[in-house]
């Protein structure tokens, strides 16, 4: 089901919403990870999962579990959580995703923003970041706010990008307080690169994203062999 919502989709997004990415290479080729993304829109899901190679799974609002998107839900990587409780059965299901080697997707604002700008971070993501000490990579989606402007026969140019992984020590049972303060840590990685699509734009920072990348390699060459 993943593989074939992905098949349907893709020619969708990149070609009506132009998405493009920077960075997918921040996210780990292997192993577990967290993505970080802020949310406007309903498609942010697919934004974020349709420049990455690997699968990745979702948690969503459990209101979209109706039939007959349901079955699309429950087989193709989305797995419900309770908005405004304490829904432990969501975040056993995210641990065991993470515990094989996966990527969880989960909103570090909890629910979408219909402001048009972003919203406050909540302790969720950094209660999860803490418990299972896996990368946290925050991501950031500029243009879906727009999305529903395709009624108009609008459709707006949707950029993604990754940025550096963040991983904090592992806690047991961390409170409320200290949860919140992660999700805050991670959600200023997210406005930062925010800002940088919002007011400086797509081109500039792709050029922003490969002058790092060019700076990065020289920094490796010049550094001295060992052993």
């Amino acid at each position: 089901m993943y593989e074939v919502v992905r098949l349907v989709l893709t020619p969708y997004l990149l070609i009506f919403f132009r998405t493009r990415c920077i960075d997918s290479d921040k996210v780990p080729a292997d192993g577990p990870a967290i993505v970080a993304p802020n949310h406007f829109s309903f498609l942010d899901h697919f934004f974020v999962a349709v420049h990455l190679r690997r699968e990745v799974q979702f948690m969503a609002k459990s209101q979209l579990f109706k039939p007959p998107l349901q079955l699309v839900y429950s087989h193709g990587g989305v797995f419900p959580i309770l908005r405004g409780r304490r829904d432990e059965e969501a975040f056993a299901t995210a641990h065991a995703v993470l515990a094989r080697g996966g990527i969880v997707v989960m909103y570090c604002e909890g629910g979408r923003s219909r402001t048009g700008e972003l919203g406050e971070a909540k302790p969720g993501i950094g209660r999860l970041a803490l418990e299972s000490g896996v990368p946290v990579i925050p991501t950031a989606i500029a243009g879906s706010n727009q999305v529903r402007n395709w009624k108009k026969l609008q459709f707006p140019k949707v950029t993604v990008q990754y940025g550096d992984a963040i991983r904090f020590e592992s806690v047991q049972e961390p409170s409320r307080e200290l949860s919140q303060k992660a999700s805050e840590a991670i959600f200023e990685d997210i406005k930062t690169l925010f800002s940088g699509l919002h007011e400086g734009g797509r081109k500039r920072a792709v050029r922003a994203a490969r002058a790092a990348r060019r700076g990065g390699s020289e920094a490796a060459a010049r550094r001295p062999a060992t052993g």
